[in-house]
C-alpha cells in the first residue's frame, strides 16, 4: 500500500480511517449482564482497590500509571447520553440479579487476602507521601465489604460532606468555619519555646536521671559538689540542644513568613486582585499563571485551553518531575474561557492525606457533575505549559494535602543502641551496688565510732567553739539518716557511671560518618546526578549487621527504561528479527518514517520496527490479521494516560524523495515507563497519539488524523489488574479497548469458537517465551459495545463517578460490566535492562553472608529470567515453586517441599537460626598473610546438611502468600524460606512485601534491609530495619520514605561492605570505650571513698570531675569514631566475607562488655593504689594526690584508646595527644586560682621526678594485661579482620611479600 492511497476504500464511513475495523471486526459475542468474567470481584475488591494508589504499575506489567493523578475518569459523556443522564438511575433489583448471574470463583481468595490484612491491622505503616495508617484503610475496606453493592442515591450518605460555595467565601466559612490558608511548620513561639523545648528534651530518660542528680546536690546534706558545678553538665547539654532547635525553628519561621506573604490573583467583585496567600479563604476563586506555585488545593474551573486541560508538575509534593494533566469540567471550562464567572456548590470529602485520590461532585446549573483527582490541583504544585488556570479553593492552609503529609517517617532505633541500653541497665545495677556498699560501710563505721562522734571533726553533734555557733547542732541527722544521705551522696559522686556524654558523642559521630558517606564519590550516580543521601542519622551502624536484603525488581535491579521488543498479534510472533530490521529513523535524522510515507513526527528516541509487521499493516487486503493488527496498535495508542508534548522543529528534511517540512518533535510523558514505551511503539508503526483533552484524543494514523471521543477511562487497580478506555469513533460506533496482565485478561476473553482457542494457546506460548527472556508482558483485547450496553454503562459510570462514598468500588463494578467477552488482539513484550553492576553486587552480598530476597509484582517467568541474569539464581540451584490457589493446596505444597528436601523443623527455630548463623560462613582465605589461611568455623555433619539446603531457591507467587501469611502456614513457610539461599516472591502486593519483611523481623533477631524505587515499596522500606530508596524513574516516594537513598543498586555493595562495616566497628568500640572511660573514673573514686571512712568526699576538684567527660576525654572519642578504619575499602570489597564480623557481633557483644569491665576494675585499682603506695611516707596533701589522679586517668584512657586505633592520621594524633596537653593546660589554669583548695599543687608535683615516674608506672601496669591478652589472642586465635590487616601490611612491603610468595611457590 503506497503512502498516497487512502487508508480505507470509499464507503459511507470513509471519513473514518479506522471504520473498517468496526465494519469488518472480528466475530463478537455481545452478552447480557451475565457476561461478566467469572473472577470479577465486587465487595471483595474494595480492599485491594484501596491500596491501588500505592501499587507500582511496573510491578504488575500494566502500562497504566499507578498514580491516578495523571488522568482519572474525568472524561465527558457523549451528548446523546448526557441529555438523558438525569433520568438514569440504577435499578437495585437488576443489580442484585447481576451479582447472582456472575458467581465469583475467586471471591474467597480476595476475602482471604483482606482477612489476612485485617488480622494484622495492628501493624501501622505510613505509605509514601500520603502517610496515613493502613489500619484505617483496612477498617474502611472492611466496612465497605459489608455494604450493599447497589448504587443508591449518594445524597443520603453525604451528611459529612464538605460544602464549598464557589465564589462565596463568606457563606462558606461562616457556616462551616474552615481554616485559613496560613501555614505554620515551626514548633515553637517566643513564649512556648523554653517550656516546650525542655519538655521535648526530657523525653530522654538519661536527662531525667541527671536532673535528679543535680536536684539532689542542691540539698545541704547532699552537697557533694558545688551547687553550680553540679548543674554544668546538664545545662551544657540542654543549652546546646536548645540553641540547635531554636536555630532550626527560626529558619522554619522565616520560611513560613516568606510562604504566607506570597501573592496570587483572587476574584473580588468580578475582578482578579493580588492577595496574600495567608488571607485566601475556602470558597474563593483563584487564578494561577504559568510557572506559578499553587497556593492551596483547588478544583479547576477553567484554563487557558478551551478544552479545559492544564499541565502541572508535582515535584514539590511527591518528587516526580513528569508533567501531569488536570482537567476542568466541560460545564465550567467554556464559561471561564469566555470570561464569565462560575457559581455553584461543591460537595467533597473531608481533608485527608491521600494525595492520589479526591472524591467530590459539583452542582452547577441544575446538574451534578463528578469531580475526581484529575480535577484538583494541590498546594505546592507548579503550573507548566499552560498560560493560566482558574480554580475554586476547597482545602486551605493546614487542611491541604501537602500540609497533612508533612509528618516525618517513623523513627528507627539502631540495634547497638538497644544493646547499649541493656548494658546501661547493668551499669545502673552496678552503681546501685557500690552506692549500697558505701552506705552500709558508713552505717557500720558510725555504729563502731558512735561514742566518739562528739569529738570527730566531721561527725561531732555540736559546735564547741566560741561565738554564735557555740553549742549549736552540727550537720548530723542521726545514723539512719546519715546512712540514707550517704547512699544519695554516693549516687551524686558516681553519677557519670551512666554516661550522659555518650548520647551527644554518638550523635556527633553519626553526623560525621554521614558526611563521609554523602561525599563518597564512588556512590555518586553521574547518570541521574544524584549523590548518596543520609535521611536518618540513627541507624548508621546497622548497615554493618544486615543479614537479609529485600529488593524490588523493576527500577531497582533493572533500569526501568522500557524498550518495546516483541509483539504477538493475532497468534503470530513479531520482533524476533527486530535487531536486523531497519530502524524507524534514518542514520542522519530521526525524521520521517518508512512506515508512514510523508510522516512529519520526530520521536525523542530511535525505535526499530519489524518489517514483517509493517508489511501486514499496509498490505492491500483487509483480512482478520490486518484488522487485528490495526486495532492492536490503536489500543496501544489510545488506552493510556500518556501526555504528548509537541515542539516544532524549524528544520526540514528530505526522506525518500519526499520533502518533509515543519517537522514536529513529539515526546511522551507519563508516570509509567511502560505506557511511554507502548505509545512510542504505536507511533513507530504509524499510530501517533499527538493530542489529548478531557473529552477526546487525536491519533495520526499514517498521516490521517483520527479524532476519538473518550467516553470514560477505567484506571488500573490491583484487583482488576487491567485498564480500559471506552471510545466513540466518528461513525458513532463504540469500542472498549483493554490491556492488562495475562492473569486477569484471559479469564475475560470470549471463548466461543475453536479459532479463539487456538489464538489463546498461541498467545500464551508467546507470553511464556517473552517471560523466559526477561521481558515484561501485557495482553491487549477489545470489543464493540452495543447501544444498550453503552447506555447502561454510562448510567452506572455517571452514578459511580459522582458518588462521594465507595467511589472506587463502584467504578470497579462498572468496569466489570464492559470488560468481558473481549476479543484477543495480541500481547506485548517490553525489555527492562539490568542496571550496571547488579550481578557483581548480588554475588558480593551473597559471599558476605547476606541473603537477597526479591519481592516483585512481575510474572514468575520474568522474575526467574531476571534472577538468572543478575546471578541471583544459579544453574546448580534446585527450585521450590509454590503456586497454590487455596489454603489446602499451599499447605500440601509446603509439606511436600519440606519432605523432599529434608528441611528440619527444629533447625529453623529462632534460637537455632541465631546459634547456627555462623555456620554459613565459609573459609576466609586471604593471600599474602604469612602463607597461612584460617578456617573460621569447623564444619560438622549438621553444617553439611545446611549447606545442602543452601542450594535451594524458593519461588512463590502472591496468591500463595495470601494464605501462607496466615498464622497457621506462616511457620512452615518461614522454615523453608530460611533454609533456602534465594527467595523470589512474584506477583506480590505492596502490603505483602511488608508482610514478608515482618515475617523475618518477628521470627529472627537478624537485621533486615529493604531497597526499592517506587511508591509500592514504601511499606516494605518502613517495615525493614533499614530502608534504602533508589532515585529512579518512578518518582521519589520511596526516597522520601527511606533512611538512605542512592542512585543505583550496585552502590549497596559499597554501602554495606565498606561504610556499614566501618560504622559498626567504630560505634561498637565507641560505646565500649565510653563505658570503660567513665567506669574507671568512678571506680577510682570508689576506692578513695573506702579509704576515707565512707565519707563520699573527693580528692578531685569539682571542675576536674565535670571537665573529665566534657573536655578532657571527649574529642579523641569523636575523632576516632568518625575516622578510624580497621581495613581499607579495597580489602573490604575484595573479601566480602569480612562483612560477617558484624553478623558475629565481633565489635560489640555481652562478653566484650564484661571483659571490658574486668579490665576496668584492674586499671582502676592500679590507678588508685600505685600513687597511694608511692607517696605513702610523704607529706603530700590530698589535693596534690587528686591532681595526680586526674592527670593519670586522662593519660591512661587516652593511651588505652590509642591501643585500639587502627588508622592513624594527623587529626587523630592531634586529638589524642592534644587532649592530654589540654588537660595539663586546664590543670595549670585551675591550680593558679588562689581561691581553689588545690592552688599551686601542679607546680610542686611537676618538679619531682617521682611524679612522672608514677604516671609512667600507672600506664605500664594498668595496660600490661590488656596488651598481653591482645598479643596472645591475635597470635593464636586471630580473627579474619586481623588476618586481613596483616595482609594489608605485608602488601605494603613488596620485597618481603615477594620472598614469601617465592617460598610458597617452592
Amino acid at each position: 500500500m503506497t503512502s498516497g492511497e487512502p487508508l480505507l476504500p470509499s464507503s459511507s464511513c470513509a471519513s473514518d480511517p479506522l471504520a473498517v475495523i468496526h465494519s469488518h471486526s472480528l466475530p463478537l459475542r455481545i452478552g447480557s449482564l451475565n457476561c461478566l468474567c467469572s473472577n470479577s470481584s465486587f465487595s471483595s475488591s474494595v480492599f485491594d482497590d484501596s491500596q491501588s494508589h500505592f501499587s507500582d504499575v511496573k510491578e504488575e506489567n500494566i502500562s497504566s500509571g499507578q498514580d491516578s493523578s495523571l488522568c482519572e475518569k474525568p472524561f465527558e459523556q457523549s451528548s446523546s447520553v448526557a441529555s438523558e443522564k438525569q433520568f438514569c438511575s440504577t435499578d437495585s433489583q437488576s443489580f442484585q440479579h447481576f451479582l447472582l448471574e456472575c458467581p465469583m470463583q475467586n471471591k474467597s481468595r480476595l476475602v482471604s487476602w483482606g482477612g489476612m490484612e485485617l488480622e494484622n491491622n495492628s501493624m501501622t505503616l505510613e505509605l509514601s507521601g500520603a502517610s496515613y495508617h493502613i489500619q484505617e484503610k483496612l477498617k474502611k475496606s472492611q466496612s465497605v465489604q459489608n455494604k450493599s453493592v447497589q448504587f443508591e442515591d449518594n445524597l443520603s450518605h453525604e451528611e459529612n460532606a464538605r460544602m464549598i460555595y464557589i465564589n462565596d467565601p463568606r457563606r462558606t466559612n461562616d457556616k462551616y468555619e474552615f481554616t485559613g490558608n496560613e501555614i505554620r511548620t515551626s514548633k515553637y513561639t517566643l513564649i512556648s519555646f523554653l517550656p516546650k523545648n525542655l519538655f521535648m528534651q526530657f523525653h530522654r530518660v538519661a536527662y531525667l536521671y541527671f536532673l535528679a542528680i543535680a536536684a539532689l546536690n542542691q540539698l545541704p546534706p547532699l552537697a557533694v559538689f558545688g551547687r553550680t558545678v553540679s548543674l554544668f553538665p546538664l545545662l551544657f547539654v540542654l543549652c546546646v540542644t536548645a540553641v540547635k532547635d531554636g536555630y532550626e525553628d527560626w529558619r522554619r519561621h522565616r520560611s513560613d513568613r516568606k510562604e504566607n506573604n506570597r501573592e496570587s490573583l483572587v476574584l473580588h467583585h468580578s475582578r482578579f486582585c493580588m492577595k496574600k496567600w495567608k488571607k485566601i479563604r475556602t470558597g474563593e476563586v483563584v487564578k494561577i499563571c504559568a510557572d506559578e506555585t499553587i497556593p492551596c488545593d483547588m478544583v479547576l474551573l477553567g484554563t487557558s485551553d478551551p478544552t479545559g486541560i492544564a499541565y502541572i508538575q508535582t515535584m514539590n509534593l511527591d518528587g516526580e518531575s513528569n508533567l501531569k494533566t488536570r482537567y476542568a469540567r466541560k460545564e465550567t471550562a467554556e464559561i471561564v474561557f469566555e470570561g464569565g464567572t462560575v457559581s455553584g456548590l461543591i460537595k467533597c470529602e473531608q481533608p485527608n492525606r491521600n494525595i492520589y485520590e479526591f472524591t467530590g461532585n459539583m452542582e452547577f446549573k441544575g446538574q451534578r457533575v463528578p469531580l475526581s483527582q484529575s480535577n484538583i490541583i494541590l498546594r505546592g504544585c507548579q503550573l507548566k505549559n499552560t498560560e493560566w488556570v482558574v480554580g475554586a479553593v476547597v482545602y486551605a492552609g493546614e487542611e491541604t494535602k501537602a500540609m497533612l503529609n508533612s509528618a516525618a517517617s517513623p523513627s528507627k532505633r539502631s540495634r547497638l543502641e538497644a544493646y547499649m541500653n541493656r548494658e546501661t541497665l547493668w551499669l545502673s545495677v552496678f552503681l546501685f551496688i557500690i552506692c549500697l556498699v558505701v552506705s552500709l560501710g558508713m552505717d557500720l563505721w558510725l555504729e563502731r565510732h558512735k561514742e566518739q562522734l562528739d569529738t570527730l571533726p566531721y561527725y561531732r553533734k555540736r559546735y564547741f567553739t566560741k561565738g554564735r555557733d557555740n553549742r549549736k547542732t552540727y550537720k548530723f541527722y542521726g545514723i539512719p539518716l546519715e546512712t540514707f544521705f550517704s547512699f544519695l551522696s554516693s549516687i551524686i559522686v558516681f553519677q557519670i557511671m551512666i554516661p550522659i556524654s555518650l548520647y551527644i558523642t554518638m550523635e556527633l559521630v553519626r553526623l560525621g560518618q554521614s558526611y563521609f558517606m554523602i561525599e563518597d564519590k564512588h556512590m555518586y550516580d553521574s547518570n541521574s546526578g544524584s549523590r548518596f543521601q543520609c535521611r536518618s542519622l540513627n541507624i548508621n551502624e546497622d548497615l554493618g549487621q544486615i543479614r537479609y536484603v529485600f529488593s524490588d525488581k523493576t527500577g531497582t535491579l533493572t533500569e526501568n527504561k522500557m524498550e518495546f521488543q516483541r509483539a504477538s498479534v493475532y497468534g503470530k510472533d513479531y520482533g524476533s528479527s527486530l535487531l536486523s530490521a531497519e530502524p524507524l529513523q534514518n542514520s542522519n535524522s530521526t525524521e520521517g518514517n518508512p512506515v508512514g510515507g510523508g510522516r512529519r513526527w520526530k520521536l525523542k528516541s530511535e525505535i526499530a520496527a519489524d518489517t514483517e509487521l509493517v508489511d501486514l499493516l499496509h498490505k492491500d487486503s483487509a483480512g482478520d490479521k490486518k484488522l487485528a493488527a490495526q486495532c492492536f496498535f490503536l489500543t496501544l495508542a489510545a488506552c493510556n494516560t500518556v501526555i504528548p508534548i509537541i515542539s516544532h522543529s524549524p528544520s526540514s528534511g528530505c526522506l525518500e524523495g519526499n520533502l518533509v517540512e515543519d517537522v514536529e518533535c513529539i515526546d511522551y510523558q507519563g508516570e509509567s515507563p511502560d505506557e511511554q514505551a507502548l505509545v512510542a511503539a504505536a507511533s513507530a508503526y504509524g499510530y501517533t497519539l499527538f493530542e489529548r483533552t478531557s473529552g477526546h484524543i487525536v491519533i495520526d494514523v499514517n498521516g490521517e488524523k483520527l479524532r476519538l471521543d473518550v467516553l470514560g477511562l477505567h484506571e488500573f487497580d490491583s484487583v482488576r489488574k487491567r485498564m480500559s478506555v471506552v471510545i466513540r469513533f466518528p461513525d458513532d460506533s463504540v469500542k472498549v479497548l483493554v490491556k492488562g496482565a495475562d492473569t486477569s485478561m484471559f479469564n475475560i476473553l470470549a471463548k466461543n469458537s475453536e479459532g479463539n482457542y487456538d489464538l489463546h494457546n498461541a498467545t500464551q506460548t508467546h507470553l511464556t517465551e517473552y517471560s523466559s527472556q526477561g521481558l515484561r508482558t501485557l495482553v491487549v483485547a477489545a470489543r464493540d459495545l452495543t447501544d444498550a450496553e453503552v447506555e447502561e454503562w454510562q448510567c452506572m459510570y455517571e452514578d459511580a463517578s459522582t458518588s462521594l462514598t465507595d467511589r472506587s468500588a463502584k467504578l470497579c463494578q462498572t468496569a466489570n460490566l464492559i470488560e468481558c467477552n473481549l476479543n484477543l488482539l495480541g500481547a506485548t513484550g517490553i525489555e527492562d535492562k539490568l542496571q550496571d553492576g547488579v550481578p557483581g553486587a548480588i554475588e558480593s552480598l551473597r559471599q558476605a553472608g547476606i541473603k537477597v530476597w526479591v519481592l516483585t509484582g512481575d510474572k514468575q517467568e520474568t522474575a526467574i529470567s531476571i534472577g538468572i541474569s543478575c546471578k541471583l539464581l544459579t544453574t546448580d540451584m534446585q527450585y521450590i515453586i509454590i503456586n497454590g490457589n487455596s489454603e489446602d493446596e499451599c499447605k500440601k505444597l509446603l509439606a511436600d517441599a519440606k519432605a523432599k528436601y529434608g528441611i528440619n523443623t527444629l533447625a529453623c527455630t529462632k534460637h537455632d537460626v541465631k546459634r547456627e548463623k555462623n555456620a554459613e560462613i565459609d573459609q576466609v582465605e586471604i593471600c599474602n598473610d604469612k602463607a597461612k589461611s584460617y578456617n573460621l568455623q569447623e564444619w560438622n555433619a549438621r553444617t553439611e546438611d545446611r549447606k545442602k539446603c543452601a542450594a535451594l531457591a524458593l519461588i512463590i507467587d502472591g496468591n500463595s502468600l495470601v494464605y501462607i501469611l496466615e498464622k497457621e502456614l506462616e511457620p512452615k513457610f518461614f522454615e523453608i524460606a530460611t533454609s533456602c539461599m534465594v527467595v523470589l516472591c512474584c506477583r506480590v502486593a505492596p502490603l505483602q512485601k511488608a508482610g514478608v519483611v515482618d515475617l523475618i523481623k518477628s521470627r529472627t533477631d537478624e537485621m533486615t534491609l529493604a531497597i526499592g524505587d517506587g511508591a509500592n515499596d514504601v511499606s516494605m522500606l518502613q517495615m525493614a530495619d533499614v530502608g534504602v530508596g533508589i532515585c529512579g524513574q518512578e518518582g521519589r516516594q520511596a526516597v522520601m520514605a527511606s533512611d538512605f537513598a542512592m542512585g543505583q543498586f550496585c552502590f549497596l555493595k559499597r554501602l554495606l561492605l565498606v561504610h556499614g562495616h566501618w560504622n559498626y566497628q567504630r560505634v561498637g568500640h565507641l560505646i565500649l570505650y565510653n563505658f570503660y572511660r567513665n567506669a574507671v573514673f568512678v571506680l577510682m573514686l570508689f576506692w578513695y571513698i573506702l579509704c576515707t571512712a565512707f565519707s563520699t568526699t573527693s580528692a578531685l576538684t569539682d571542675w576536674s570531675s565535670v571537665f573529665y567527660s566534657v573536655i578532657y576525654t571527649s574529642v579523641p572519642t569523636i575523632v576516632v569514631g568518625i575516622l578510624d578504619k580497621d581495613l581499607s575499602h579495597k580489602t573490604l570489597l575484595k573479601y566480602p566475607k569480612l562483612y560477617s564480623a558484624g553478623h558475629r557481633q565481633e565489635s560489640y557483644n555481652m562478653n566484650l562488655f564484661w571483659l571490658t569491665m574486668v579490665d576496668t576494675l584492674w586499671q582502676s585499682l592500679v590507678l588508685f593504689y600505685v600513687p597511694l603506695f608511692t607517696y605513702k611516707e610523704s607529706s603530700i596533701d590530698i589535693w596534690s594526690m587528686g591532681s595526680l589522679w586526674t592527670i593519670a586517668v586522662v593519660v591512661l584512657v587516652n593511651i588505652h584508646l590509642a591501643m585500639d586505633i587502627q588508622r592513624w592520621v594527623s587529626i587523630t594524633h592531634v586529638a589524642v595527644w592534644g587532649s592530654i596537653a589540654i588537660t595539663y593546660a586546664c590543670m595549670v589554669g585551675l591550680d593558679s586560682i588562689p581561691i581553689f583548695p588545690n592552688y599551686w599543687t601542679i607546680y610542686h608535683l611537676a618538679k619531682s621526678p617521682t611524679y612522672w615516674l608514677t604516671i609512667m608506672l600507672i600506664i605500664i601496669l594498668a595496660l600490661l594485661p590488656r596488651f598481653l591478652f591482645k598479643v596472645m589472642h591475635q597470635s593464636f586465635w586471630p580473627s579474619d579482620i586481623q588476618i586481613a590487616r596483616e595482609a594489608e601490611i605485608l602488601r605494603k612491603q613488596p620485597d618481603y611479600l615477594g620472598s614469601k610468595q617465592d617460598q610458597g611457590s617452592g
